[in-house]
């Protein structure tokens, strides 16, 4: 994190009495004018990447129909980046004039990869995002109700580290794949290889690469806006590789029996190129989702098991992230909370089910806020400035289509590293712990399924307190949610059974 800046008497703040004054309490809690403005732009060249990543992750994935999010037969990326840049604004502006907290939110890494690679493959887009309408619902009752204590206690805070840091796996992962850096091998035992027959060849590639040494360059020096900065970097230089080299695209066509011709060599997704137009705003996303399809597309257990999971890690992740900020940027109270808690928590609440109605995926709170409080931002005037950001970067959502994959996804791999980081928090001496937290991380990453790790988890959590005689220190939640998880596991040979 951003180390916090020297805190301004009111007297460099916004004049005694002004509305800003008033409503924000910009001096009572040491900060300036200026500095929120600073701190709210710092926040969101920090995490503007968002606007990219986020097509990217979902804009390629078919759902079980067949389809692309939006329901088109085609990847729409623009209109994916309009609703990702549209919610964000909306729901961070609503934080800071709500809340008065300098927290940023947007689509949640990791939760949009588990949308569209464990969600969306089973069922419809549209199905896959009424579960994350449900699941912000559920947290929202949860946070009016006092409940999420219980919530919070039910899962031991290791195994939740161990999801972050799996779910962190698996993003390198994908990012490690999408850009060809990691590939299939098609034959013998070995499954995976590094690009092309053990060797990396061609042009994306090498873009790829030098994105990863940049975005690794600028993250230690600790310059702000580092992942947007590698990014656009990153597409100039294909740009200018792809006018040179003429490389194409991975896929060229189509032979005379209907198979797709590949140039190994060719960029991923996205030919980086000028395009001969450039479409006006679309938000094709918005309101496509069907609140109650999942249930009959995948039965009550799955559904219910993938809500459950979708709140897990939505739900810690804003506990955990609050908290950081309201520490680093001195904000906590005696016993460790921050201001307006409960507020914090709603809207939050209300981002996740805004981002599943958005067609966006859950929208969470995002610890890129810590450049902000860095820069001095104390109030939610902070994040009122980053989401009226949001909202203008809206107009430049068509220009996503031109970014190629392999100049985006080197953030993945420090997305990655980022939530390993986590993993020293596990006691890796106690085996109780230890072996259902190795196995969620694991898992996940080598199946491409955050359920399985999480399921795994939570399964060989129950077993090996059962097997130890500690039955009693087994929340209740936890074995109904590790009674899910082997339903869900078996359910195949289950369902045999019952109609056989």
């Amino acid at each position: 994190m951003a180390e916090t800046s020297t805190t301004a008497g009111p007297a460099n703040s916004a004049a005694p009495g002004s509305p800003l004054e008033r409503f924000f309490h910009i001096g009572e809690r040491g900060s300036t004018l200026g500095r929120e403005i600073r701190g709210g732009v710092a926040t969101f060249f920090t995490m503007a990447y968002i606007v990219v990543l986020n097509p990217l992750i979902l804009g390629f994935v078919k759902d079980a129909d067949g389809k692309f999010l939006g329901g088109g037969a085609a990847p729409n990326l623009p209109a994916i980046a309009a609703g990702t840049a549209l919610v964000a604004g909306v729901l961070t502006i609503l934080m800071g004039l709500v809340a008065n907290y300098p927290l940023a939110l947007a689509t949640g890494l990791g939760l949009n990869a588990f949308v569209a690679y464990a969600i969306a493959s089973k069922m419809t887009w549209a199905d896959a995002m009424g579960l994350v309408v449900i699941e912000g619902v559920v947290i929202l009752v949860l946070v009016l109700t006092g409940f999420r204590q219980a919530v919070f206690h039910a899962v031991p805070a290791q195994l939740k580290v161990a999801i972050s840091v799996g779910i962190g796996l698996f993003i390198a992962l994908i990012g490690l794949v999408d850009a060809g850096f990691v590939r299939r091998t098609g034959t013998g035992p070995v499954p995976v290889e590094l690009g092309i027959g053990g060797q990396l060849a061609g042009w994306p590639t090498l873009v790829f690469a030098l994105g990863v040494v940049l975005i690794i360059a600028l993250w230690v020096r600790k310059v702000k806006g580092a992942i947007i900065i590698s990014i656009i970097t990153m597409t100039v230089v294909a740009f200018v590789i792809e006018a040179l080299a003429k490389v194409g695209p991975t896929v060229t066509g189509q032979d005379s029996a209907g198979n797709n011709i590949v140039n190994p060599r060719g960029w991923n997704l996205n030919v980086p190129a000028w395009p001969d137009h450039i479409d006006p705003i679309s938000f094709g996303t918005l309101g496509e989702f069907n609140l109650l399809g999942s249930f009959s597309r995948v039965g009550v257990v799955a559904a219910v098991l993938l809500i459950f999971t979708l709140m897990l890690a939505d739900f810690f992740d804003t506990m955990g992230t609050m908290t950081a900020i309201g520490a680093e940027a001195g904000l906590l109270d005696e016993e460790g909370n921050p201001p307006n808690t409960q507020r914090i928590l709603v809207v939050d609440s209300i981002a996740a089910a805004a981002g599943g109605a958005a067609g966006v995926s859950s929208n969470t709170s995002y610890i890129e806020s810590a450049s902000g409080v860095g820069e001095g931002a104390r109030t939610g005037l902070a994040s009122v400035v980053t989401g009226l950001l949001f909202l203008v970067a809206v107009v430049f959502a068509p220009l996503v289509e031109i970014i190629p994959n392999e100049a985006a996804v080197p953030a993945l791999v420090l997305v990655g590293f980022l939530m390993m980081q986590q993993v020293k928090e596990i006691a890796w001496d106690d085996v109780e712990i230890a072996i259902p937290a190795f196995l969620t991380i694991i898992l996940m990453p080598f199946t491409y399924s955050i359920t399985v790790g999480i399921g795994a988890g939570f399964v060989a959590y129950v077993l090996i307190k059962i097997v130890r005689g500690k039955v009693a220190q087994v929340h209740p939640m936890m074995w109904v949610t590790a009674g899910l998880f082997v339903v869900y596991f078996f359910i195949e040979p289950i369902t045999a059974v019952f109609t056989g």
